[in-house]
């Protein structure tokens, strides 16, 4: 193992409820009452495609002018919430864990979807955190597609079978395996079971536990 790389919604910080309350309020004016099971497709999905998957579910055939306007409206919304961010919102376990990392010469990266990453990371005082920052910006495809991931290793130097990818969402899981990486997926095990390791969070997840997966094939 030479590198992790972090996501962030869900892993680094809880968020999930901004993007929620976001995507419900804009829902409700195609008349469709998003559900939390909606919600839990939508992580690790972009923008763009978040809102075609509400318009599918809503039966709604618009423009693409007008997805684009609630595209812009929703992160409008979500960023109101996150103006609320303060290093305190930082989940338990993440810190530790990342200062462990990097004492270890082991590189840390973010891997993420959101086109607000920086703007976040900045909030919770972790924006010089990371050797690498790769996000929505800096892609073309999202999750579950690899893109974000082997971007990530390629600017920090290290080959994917090297990588070790933290995620809370199938979409992200798929997105590592794809790229060849090991992925630990934090949060409910019936959604990540194709993670190479699943724990309830960061709290529980030791760099001896990811020096046990090294022995398990990541070197």
């Amino acid at each position: 193992m030479q590198a992790v790389i972090f996501d962030l919604d869900g892993v680094i910080v809880d968020t999930a409820q901004f993007h929620y309350n976001a995507w419900k309020t804009l829902a409700s004016e195609w008349d469709y009452a998003l559900k939390h099971e909606d919600n839990e497709q939508l992580k690790g999905v972009s923008r763009m495609d978040s809102v075609y998957k509400i318009a599918q579910w809503a039966n709604v055939h618009t423009t693409l002018e007008q997805l684009l306007d609630v595209a812009r409206r929703k992160n409008e919304i979500y960023l109101s919430f996150c103006n609320q961010l303060t290093p305190e919102y930082v989940l338990p376990g993440i810190l530790p864990l990342i200062h462990a990392l990097k004492a270890s010469g082991v590189l840390v990266s973010l891997g993420s979807a959101s086109k607000n990453a920086r703007f976040v990371l900045d909030k919770l005082g972790l924006l010089d955190v990371f050797d690498v920052i790769v996000d929505g910006n800096d892609v073309s495809k999202s999750k579950p597609n690899p893109e974000v991931f082997l971007k990530a290793a390629q600017h920090m130097g290290v080959s994917p079978q090297h990588c070790v990818v933290l995620e809370d969402a199938p979409a992200g899981v798929e997105a590592a395996l794809t790229a060849n990486m090991k992925v630990i997926g934090l949060g409910d095990a019936g959604e990540l079971q194709k993670a190479h390791l699943v724990l309830d969070n960061a709290k529980n997840l030791s760099l001896g536990q990811l020096n046990q997966i090294k022995i398990k094939g990541v070197s």
